[in-house]
């Protein structure tokens, strides 16, 4: 009888440990996939954007960034975005902007806007995993951040327009 008491408690002991890291691994997979920038852990539903340039109009799917939970995560720990796909960040009030880098891999044009729409600045080609601020240089009222490279190719300079629904 002893014997069997012994090994009833063991496998209690292996069943228990087991159920508990099973526990801890469900509830930190969803941390674990956000710092390492799992898409599926970190994107929001796509909303169309176009932007209008002398050199035409150019289509670009965004996530938007409406809270100030979403809008502190940003694009932090991704390792890649399409070619065709940004983050439009909206503060919902014009105001002046800063923006940094601390945390993100990705080298990103940042686009600050006005409530009309109209591009009021454009810093290019950031650098990945800086501190250092990125000011609107006007009041802005969004920020759409596009891979680094985007604005020269599709020639977006100040005064130029973005249409999404945040826009008037």
């Amino acid at each position: 009888m002893r014997f069997s008491l012994q090994t009833s408690f063991r496998a209690s002991c292996i069943v228990a440990v087991l159920a508990l890291g099973l526990g801890m691994a469900l509830a930190l997979a969803p941390a674990r996939a956000f710092a390492q920038g799992s898409s599926a852990a970190v994107e929001t539903a796509l909303e169309a954007l176009e932007i209008v340039t002398a050199s035409g109009s150019h289509q670009f799917s965004v996530e938007v960034m409406r809270d100030d939970s979403q809008r502190a995560r940003g694009l932090m720990y991704r390792r890649s975005m399409p070619q065709d796909r940004g983050m439009l960040f909206d503060f919902k009030r014009e105001e002046p902007v800063s923006m940094w880098m601390k945390n993100t891999y990705l080298s990103l044009d940042m686009v600050f806007v006005d409530r009309s729409g109209r591009v009021i600045n454009v810093a290019e080609n950031t650098e990945p995993l800086s501190e250092r601020i990125i000011p609107s240089g006007a009041p802005a009222y969004a920020v759409l951040e596009l891979n680094a490279g985007s604005a020269r190719r599709i020639g977006l300079k100040a005064g130029d327009r973005l249409r999404h629904s945040i826009f008037r």
